[in-house]
């Protein structure tokens, strides 16, 4: 027996000592390991490791670094995100055996070698951001995550189409585009993936852009109190790392890399008529002529899918909309732009030209063994066009123009996460991806994407020289090249409409400055309060977009009686008269990136107050208008104002910053206030931009402390010709040292809309004369009234007063000469 014993327990013993140490060896983990050999070429180092990893890391630009690594040799480098290019820069490179340090005009990067880590500082050696030691970047099967260290105090913003709040320390996304019908304010994933986030800690801010369009994952201190972290399901691990001093420069470079929105066409910028469905024509003729009997701006109404043929898209019901041509020619003469939605989904039914046509060009998606994939949606089985595919692209762009042929001015792409029944896309369904053939996994993400490429390619085929106008549900970064999005199927709940705000001021801060949510809630019936509050905010959203469900209430102004019609007609009037600014913003936003809707955060960066729930809501519309979203069953409630000094809309009665305050709320006025030293440009109330305003542009100044500019921005609003020169542009800029205010030249072969300037001028001493280019001139009383009385429905309100205060004004010829006005 001892014979027999002895070698179970040297096999015992084997097991204990050895197999514990095998299985170490064997770690599920893969770390990338210790750097081998390093490469430097110009303004990229290239790196293997001992692990067999590949890496890259290539000086993009003074501020931003890309970091590319895989497990195997490093890929095509192809990205649908990326269309910036690495731009010459002064970069010095150099290694010794520890680690290779890369130094430009903005930051030192240290790549340390045993093991490969990254860390980013500043030229003085503060630490912005570095990977987490011990952990750095590693694998589990395909799976490759980088973990980053989280700084003192580190808050995390961005991610775009996210829930929760401003701060996203503490919690965890997924991104992964899915179909969220009706979805809880803390949902995730939703419709769009948008993998750039910007961190906040010490001063600093830097942001980190993570290209991988397979399933990603997003940790900022989520059930671990060690790092953050991104990582992606399959593909490489490909970021951007983004170093500035101010945050909105982290936003422009990061559209540098993305690219960024054009000029859309103005009526787009108008208040928005929707619902699920208006038809027959003669309803839509019904809507569009009550919008003009109320008084009620507008610009758009938008065609559900009960205009379709059984649901068949490219198609029109005949029954419903005997004469599309017709009717849409009859709404442009009554001011209205016709906005259809467009399904990716193409039913299954021979004879359906469509179906047809999909076929005998050999686009739809497939299985590996070639067959096309089905998936029911509205129409029943259907295929689904490959938008990853060249082809498919350009099959897309021929059907649009059935569209365009039929007068539709707006595309409205829906349903492209991809939806449909079910929500269980297969893995294995192949897609093209442009040369680079992959499944589901990788292709998903990015399919709404590249549909709303071909929608925007194809109107710009169709429709000659005009704008089109394009809004999507599902994206990627990059779509600000192409489309708007809105934050989907969302609900009518007072707790919705504030994660609205917040979702748009996320989606700008996250490089999309076009954006809307459903005004007044997709699914349920929202109270008259909250109803006239949501309105309220939504005239201070970039797309102006009222929406509601197919089992829901009425959701035009006048279904929720005469008071909240005429706070619908107040506010929306006001964005009427803003237009000159929200333009001249829209324009802002082709040029940086930067948002009309932005966050706090954007300009009072270090400033912990904004990150407070309390506050994290509030947002600017532009540099100068502070919103203060509120529960619509409030009375009263706690708001912060920034450093600086601040002048209510409506009496001018200036706040100081920099505090708290508890302030009364009623839910017919939007509190709303104006940043010291702001320059506002407004023009007379019109029914929709296909109506000229009156001759004088009405410029607001503000008195302030601070030495501030405004671009204004002019051009036809409708065509492609301001690429061309055929724009009308000026600086306009306070200087209250100088005591100035000046009018720079015009730039632009453009002639303005306005042959007059009327400068009004708030919060300034009690003046009867200024100088206009150094010669007197006297001044005149005004009064300054942004929006019609609100309290006539009040029954103490009988005495209607107008709601404004006094100020002064003066009127001076709108030429295109420079000229300053001294007080």
């Amino acid at each position: 027996m001892k014979h027999i014993i002895r070698p179970i327990a040297a096999v015992l013993l084997f097991s204990v000592f050895i197999l514990p140490a095998t299985a170490q060896q064997e770690n599920p983990v893969k770390n990338i390991g210790k750097v081998t050999t390093v490469n430097i070429s110009d303004q990229k180092v290239n790196l293997t490791t001992d692990q067999n990893a590949f890496i890259e890391v290539t000086v993009y630009s003074p501020s931003v670094i890309r970091v590319r690594m895989d497990k195997k040799k490093l890929g095509d480098d192809f990205s649908y995100a990326v269309v910036g290019k690495p731009k010459q820069t002064k970069a010095n490179i150099v290694q010794n055996n520890n680690e290779v340090v890369i130094t430009t005009d903005s930051l030192v990067t240290r790549i340390n070698k045993n093991p490969f880590a990254v860390a980013f500082l500043t030229k003085n050696g503060r630490v912005i951001n570095k990977d987490e030691e011990g952990l750095t970047t590693s694998w589990i099967g395909e799976e490759v995550t980088t973990y980053k260290t989280m700084q003192e105090g580190e808050r995390f913003i961005g991610l775009g189409e996210k829930t929760g709040g401003l701060d996203r320390r503490g919690s965890g996304y997924t991104n992964w585009n899915t179909d969220a019908y009706g979805y809880t304010t803390g949902q995730d994933p939703l419709y769009a993936t948008i993998p750039f986030y910007i961190g906040i800690h010490s001063g600093l801010n830097y942001g980190i852009f993570f290209d991988n369009t397979y399933q990603s994952d997003f940790n900022f201190g989520a059930s671990n109190n060690r790092f953050s972290s991104f990582g992606a399901q399959g593909g490489e691990m490909d970021y951007y790392f983004i170093y500035h001093t101010k945050l909105p420069d982290i936003i422009t470079s990061y559209s540098d890399i993305t690219g960024r929105m054009d000029l859309p066409p103005l009526w787009s910028l108008g208040y928005q008529q929707n619902r699920y469905s208006y038809y027959p024509e003669t309803e839509v003729f019904r809507i569009a002529q009550t919008l003009r009997e109320k008084k009620i701006p507008a610009d758009g109404i938008t065609l559900d899918i009960h205009y379709m043929d059984a649901y068949k898209l490219f198609t029109w019901n005949t029954d419903r909309f005997p004469n599309p041509m017709q009717m849409n020619k009859k709404l442009k003469d009554m001011g209205f732009k016709t906005t259809v939605i467009v399904d990716p989904g193409i039913k299954v039914e021979p004879g359906y030209g469509a179906y047809e046509r999909g076929k005998k060009a050999d686009i739809f998606l497939k299985y590996p063994d070639g067959e096309y994939y089905q998936g029911q949606v509205w129409p029943g089985w259907t295929h689904f066009p490959d938008f990853t595919s060249e082809a498919g692209r350009e099959w897309w762009k021929d059907e649009i123009k059935f569209f365009a042929n039929t007068g539709v001015d707006g595309f409205w792409n829906d349903m492209n996460e991809i939806a449909t029944w079910g929500q269980k896309m297969p893995n294995n369904v192949l897609f093209q991806y442009d040369g680079h053939l992959t499944t589901h996994k990788e292709g998903r993400n990015v399919y709404g994407l590249e549909m709303a490429r071909a929608s925007y390619e194809g109107a710009r085929k169709h429709m000659e020289n005009k704008r089109p106008f394009l809004l999507t549900r599902a994206a990627y970064s990059g779509i600000q090249r192409y489309s708007a999005i809105w934050t989907g199927d969302n609900r009518s709940e007072d707790s919705h409409m504030l994660l609205g705000i917040r979702l748009l001021n996320s989606l700008g801060v996250s490089g999309i400055p076009f954006s809307a949510m459903d005004i007044g809630g997709f699914t349920g019936n929202p109270s008259i309060p909250l109803y006239a509050r949501w309105i309220q905010l939504g005239a201070f959203t970039p797309y102006f977009r009222n929406h509601t469900g197919v089992n829901t209430k009425s959701s035009e102004p006048w279904a929720y009686g005469e008071e909240v019609t005429e706070i619908a007609r107040n506010y929306i009037s006001l964005r009427y008269k803003l237009m000159p600014y929200i333009y001249s913003n829209f324009y802002e936003a082709t040029q940086t990136g930067h948002p009309l809707m932005r966050t706090l955060a954007i300009d009072y960066t270090h400033d912990p107050h904004v990150y407070n729930g309390e506050f994290d809501s509030q947002y600017q519309f532009g540099e100068t208008f502070l919103i203060m979203p509120f529960e619509s069953g409030k009375n009263y409630g706690k708001v912060y104002f920034p450093r600086g000094k601040w002048y209510d809309l409506y009496t001018g009665e200036v706040k100081p910053g920099n505090q708290e305050e508890i302030i009364g709320v009623a839910y017919n006025k939007l509190p709303i206030y104006v940043k010291e030293s702001s320059i506002i440009p407004m023009q007379s109330l019109i029914q929709s931009t296909s109506e000229k305003p009156a001759d004088t542009l009405t410029v607001h100044v503000y008195k302030g402390d601070v030495n501030n500019s405004f671009v204004y921005y002019e051009d036809d609003g409708e065509t492609y010709d301001y690429t061309n020169g055929e724009y009308f542009k000026r600086t306009i800029s306070y200087d209250p040292l100088r005591k100035t205010i000046t009018f720079d030249k015009v730039e632009g072969n453009y002639n303005s809309n306005f042959k007059n300037i009327k400068v009004m001028l708030h919060g300034f001493d009690e003046m009867s004369r200024v100088k206009l280019n150094n010669r007197n001139q006297s001044l005149d009383k005004d009064f300054a009234s942004f929006i019609e009385p609100i309290t006539r429905f009040d029954p103490q309100g009988s005495a209607n007063p107008k709601i404004g205060y006094n100020v002064q004004s003066i009127v001076v010829k709108n030429d295109k000469d420079r000229f300053t006005i001294s007080y």
